[in-house]
């Protein structure tokens, strides 16, 4: 498999490698792009596999539930500059798609095609770019829809525009009252630690085998590239699993607001009190431009270009 001048870029962009190494990484994988970051990864040349794909771009994500319907969505719309995405026109574009989500009012088909208020969402953002003068882009949104016969609760979280997450439980018992409040607040500081933490899975058996073998193949190669006796890389490599675990698993993840105490502390102690048996079934995170490349501005060259046009 052959690759190009900017299969290399994407690559030092994802890694923050440098350009020879990311070369390098790319004959020897055959041009395979996630096997090069392994590579570079199992070299320690990679920066970190958490920063690839995070390269910010500009506009707003937004969470939003009903606790009453049980719905729960996820909206992330775009634009070119961090001013037009503070620009308050903007705002109201995305609060009142991200409200029009939790209707019940919304098809399964491109978003683009939703009509709202009797006017297609594709007619407003057409609208918005005019009035604006930037590309606005409705880039995604995930819908979470409850369970027929299922208990369940939804928490949210907005880190303001730049982190949304919604966390899905499942009870044996409705909440209400004290239970119902403290549900909520339970809730909500679970998404605080899911917008905050490096979370990947629920728990440990959510964990797949690919992604498991993925990581102690490249930690593996690391100890041996060290020296280590390979009598002695069976153990090492039980204890990076395990560390696996705390580190990617939600439930065995220290709680940030209290790192005394596990995700899965915080439950039990709230199942023992109110005897609702919660259990937090998923979780998704937007961040706001993950995966897009944002282009560099290069002041100075502006800066010239500008002193050239005085002149003429």
């Amino acid at each position: 498999m052959s690759f190009s001048a900017n299969d290399v870029k994407e690559l030092r962009e994802r890694t923050g490698a440098g350009m020879m190494d990311c070369k390098k990484a790319l004959t020897e994988c055959s041009g395979d792009m996630e096997k090069a970051i392994d590579f570079l990864r199992t070299k320690g040349l990679a920066a970190a596999a958490k920063k690839q794909g995070r390269i910010a771009c500009e506009g707003m994500v937004c969470a939003k539930v009903d606790t009453k319907s049980g719905r729960g969505s996820l909206v992330e719309i775009n634009c070119e500059t961090d001013f037009v995405g503070r620009n308050q026109d903007f705002i109201n574009f995305v609060e009142l798609l991200s409200m029009f989500s939790l209707s019940e009012q919304v098809p399964t088909t491109d978003v683009n095609e939703w009509i709202i208020d009797g006017r297609k969402v594709a007619e407003r953002v057409n609208e918005l770019t005019l009035k604006i003068g930037e590309k606005i882009d409705v880039r995604r949104v995930e819908l979470i829809k409850p369970q027929n016969g299922v208990v369940s609760a939804l928490g949210h979280y907005n880190h303001g525009a730049k982190i949304a997450t919604v966390v899905s439980s499942q009870l044996k018992n409705a909440a209400t009252g004290q239970a119902a409040e403290e549900l909520q607040v339970l809730l909500k500081d679970i998404c605080m630690h899911v917008a905050a933490s490096e979370t990947k899975f629920v728990n440990s058996s959510e964990m797949d085998e690919g992604f498991k073998n993925r990581e102690i193949e490249i930690y593996a190669t690391q100890l041996r590239e060290q020296g280590k006796p390979e009598n002695m890389i069976g153990n090492i490599l039980k204890g990076k699993l395990a560390k696996m675990v705390s580190e990617y698993c939600l439930l065995d993840q220290k709680f940030v607001k209290n790192p005394d105490v596990d995700v899965k502390s915080l439950i039990e102690d709230f199942n023992k009190k109110f005897g609702l048996g919660l259990e937090i079934k998923s979780f998704r995170k937007f961040i706001l431009g993950e995966g897009i490349e944002k282009p560099k501005d290069n002041l100075a060259e502006e800066v010239a270009k500008m002193g050239q046009m005085s002149k003429q």
